[in-house]
């Protein structure tokens, strides 16, 4: 049945309620401590939820189960590799962080190896982010487009508008609260959609079983054979998302912002473990929802061929759900768009005022001024992406997986200058530095000469990384700089 003036008054009723909602966060906004670290009120709970929303994007719900139709659940063993980087970061990251106020990962950087370094991880951050999260902004004209048959530039344009204005006014705290709530919305509509969807397969769950054995085994979760070239296998996804999950959570500011808003360090890592259970449940939901889509197909063919696989569960959404319920659903995969929208663009705002613009433009200025400021730069940041959005229609592949080989790339050499930090003392910041350029140089070659998984990029850009830069501090490069403090309050 077609998508209705029901099911569109729903997904307005929705964009307007959490906008609202959102909004009314500004007034508790002062500081940048509260626009930035929630004034350090959150509970854990809800910063776990929110590290599951932020990291969650819309990329999930429309990728993740397109990749299960046309493959199998394979894509799983790379969330085993998620749990066990939530535990380095809990273990060795989050206690370095809370031995100083900080706003930013990028400050523990400056500690450790001084000013230059902060810039360069900061500044990576920032390109990487911008570019991943343009890409998941064109992933919402996907299915705004589906539904309203609208262009990408009005698709895109409408939600980051709205999300803008509740982040521009309320700061971390409007942008955890609404992402419990959203990720509550969307878990609940996929939850809903599956089994309407299983209930119409005749035979339900025995024939999606029957169906998915005869096609290859589509519910095979592991396979243990070696290749560099699959990154769905157990040993890339295991290895390959403990290095993937270890730099995106301990050293992107996306995620390290939520946990540096936590009310200490033990809520922190309490919320940083909690969210790794949460994301196994999340990727088999909607994993399973892909092979379950599978069997419907098989029994109610589309008219139309899929374009690309991104389209599957929308188009399930707004063909075959009973009015009202279509609308809901297609909110709640809007809900995971402006989850992750929010977080990006507080984040990159975050980074931008308190690593670029406070130390070099403004050192001295009251806090009004760098809360005003902190509020221009979301917005700049908005319309930033819709311009890498607009440019990302041009790219055919999954943009699940196109998002995350563009954070895999400099996320290797990221995680290696952290670890540097973190783990040894004598390594000196121009030796970090040499090791970060190695990292990203050995790491082009690979992509340009070999067909390696991307799933491995960040396990080879921080093995190089961190090899080449103990190794070059070992022959005393740099060692006869100034060493920064590795401990101590930061000066933001």
């Amino acid at each position: 049945m077609a998508f209705g003036w029901v099911d569109f008054g729903v997904v307005v009723t929705y964009l307007v309620a959490i906008t609202l909602f959102g909004a009314r966060f500004g007034k508790s906004q002062r500081t940048i401590h509260d626009y930035f670290l929630g004034g350090h009120r959150l509970p854990w709970w809800a910063i776990a939820f929110s590290i599951v929303s932020a990291e969650t994007s819309i990329l999930t719900i429309i990728s993740t189960p397109g990749i299960a139709y046309v493959s199998n659940l394979n894509f799983l063993q790379l969330v085993f590799g998620y749990l066990v980087a939530r535990v380095v970061v809990a273990l060795i990251l989050i206690p370095r962080y809370f031995a100083g106020e900080l706003y930013t990962a990028y400050q523990l950087i400056e500690q450790r190896f001084g000013r230059p370094m902060r810039i360069l991880t900061a500044g990576l951050f920032l390109v990487t982010r911008a570019l991943a999260e343009g890409v998941r902004v064109f992933a919402i004209s996907i299915v705004i487009g589906v539904i309203l048959k609208t262009g990408v530039l009005t698709s895109v344009i409408i939600i980051t508008a709205l999300t803008l204005f509740y982040t521009y006014r309320g700061g971390l705290t409007a942008v955890i609260w609404t992402d419990v709530i959203q990720l509550v919305i969307y878990i609940s509509g996929t939850v809903l959609a599956l089994v309407i969807a299983l209930h119409a397969i005749p035979g339900g769950w025995g024939e999606v079983a029957h169906l998915a054995a005869a096609s290859g085994d589509k519910l095979a979760v592991f396979r243990f054979d070696f290749n560099w070239h699959q990154p769905y296998l157990f040993w890339s996804g295991l290895i390959g998302g403990a290095f993937l999950s270890t730099a995106s959570h301990g050293t992107d500011q996306l995620i390290v912002q939520r946990l540096l808003a936590a009310r200490s360090m033990r809520q922190s890592q309490a919320a940083i473990i909690a969210s790794g259970f949460i994301v196994l449940f999340q990727f088999s939901l909607f994993l399973l929802a892909g092979v379950v889509l599978f069997a419907f197909y098989r029994h109610f063919p589309p008219a139309q061929t899929f374009a690309r696989a991104d389209q599957i569960f929308p188009s399930f959404v707004v063909s075959y759900l009973p009015t009202g319920l279509a609308g809901l659903v297609v909110a709640a995969i809007l809900a995971a768009a402006m989850a992750n929208l929010s977080a990006a663009f507080n984040s990159l705002a975050s980074s931008s005022v308190v690593d670029f613009y406070k130390p070099f433009l403004r050192p001295a200025a009251d806090e009004k001024h760098y809360l005003r400021v902190s509020r221009l730069m979301t917005l700049a940041w908005g319309a930033v992406l819709i311009l890498i959005a607009l440019l990302a229609q041009r790219i055919e592949r999954s943009v699940l997986e196109l998002a995350l080989t563009i954070a895999s790339v400099p996320y290797g050499s990221m995680l290696g200058i952290f670890l540097l930090g973190v783990l040894t003392k004598r390594t000196s910041g121009i030796a970090a530095a040499v090791g970060a350029g190695a990292g990203l140089a050995v790491l082009f070659g690979v992509i340009g000469l070999t067909s390696v998984a991307w799933t491995w990029y960040v396990a080879i850009g921080a093995c190089v990384t961190f090899a080449v830069g103990w190794a070059a501090s070992s022959m005393g490069l740099g060692m006869d700089a100034v060493q920064p403090r590795a401990t101590g309050r930061a000066n933001p």
